[in-house]
């Protein structure tokens, strides 16, 4: 069994999913489902109601049961247990044992095809970790994240890559100005990256001057890392950082970036080498441009 790791969310809780590379599919964690389906956030509680659940669907001769099988999966005091796990068919059947429309609902998120841009895009960032240009990528440059974005989106959108030539707002924010665009990138390539601080008052500046048409977000957060990673050492632990709290610091970080800076030294991690945490990273930041 690989260590690779998914998360995706719905209704803003994890659903979790180990590879088998063996066999080539996601396993899904059991509880998880179950928490989303009857909406508690209490462990025990939804330990308790999959194992009255699981007597009831095995007593009904429900194949659900017969198909789950037992995985080491991380459990809410930090240590791996054996936990039960569904495959995707196995999912699905579960859902469809529970009445309303928010099983419903769940099963229609659950199968949303992957074959959509952010879908692709989420697959090639996937694969950066292991691909060998990450190593050439230019760090801390315009150009390092040009290359970041053209590899996310290459053969997704016809600017993959490139510098935009028009002016864009988000909520009433004014990005920089598509004229000066050249210019600032160059101001913001010559800041100073050594320490912590600067590191952020950079990713701000770029953050500030969204350099694509799209996509600048989950390109930004990469360079951000590569950034971490050449300077300190550390990375960031984007699964320590909320989505609604990491939105509003990002708003507010233009004016005032403390509360961004607290959110990222708190997340900082040393395992930069860890593909979990490259991966679980991936699945947070394009989390947190769903529905944006």
């Amino acid at each position: 069994m690989s260590e690779k790791i998914s998360i995706r969310f719905f209704d803003d809780r994890e659903v979790r999913a180990l590879w088998d590379e063996q066999n080539a599919k996601w396993w899904f964690s059991v509880l998880d489902i179950i928490a989303v389906l009857t909406n508690q956030n209490d462990y025990t509680k939804n330990r308790n109601y999959w194992k009255y659940l699981k007597a009831k669907l095995k007593k009904d001769g429900s194949e659900v049961v017969s198909s789950t099988t037992q995985l080491k999966f991380l459990a809410p005091d930090g240590k791996k247990r054996l936990a039960d796990m569904l495959d995707y068919n196995g999912i699905i059947a579960l859902g469809k044992t529970f009445p309303g429309t928010k099983a419903n609902r769940f099963i229609e998120w659950f199968t949303f095809s992957d074959d959509s841009i952010d879908g692709k895009s989420k697959t090639k960032a996937y694969s950066l970790f292991e691909s060998s240009f990450i190593n050439s990528i230019e760090v801390g440059t315009a150009n390092g994240l040009q290359q970041i974005h053209a590899y996310l989106f290459g053969g997704l959108y016809d600017f993959a890559g490139q510098i935009r030539q028009k002016n864009i707002s988000k909520d009433g924010f004014q990005f920089a100005i598509s004229r000066f665009l050249g210019n600032t990138l160059k101001q913001i390539e010559e800041m100073p990256e050594s320490t912590f601080d600067e590191i952020v008052n950079k990713y701000v500046e770029m953050n500030i001057a969204h350099p694509f048409m799209e996509g600048n977000g989950r390109t930004t957060r990469i360079w951000l890392d590569l950034i971490l990673k050449k300077r300190l050492k550390k990375c960031v632990d984007w699964s320590k950082i909320g989505k609604t709290e990491y939105m509003k610091a990002m708003v507010k970080s233009p004016i005032n970036s403390s509360t961004l800076k607290k959110l990222l030294k708190n997340a900082l991690t040393t395992e930069i080498n860890s593909r979990e945490m490259f991966m679980k990273g991936i699945d947070y930041s394009y989390y947190y441009e769903e529905n944006n």
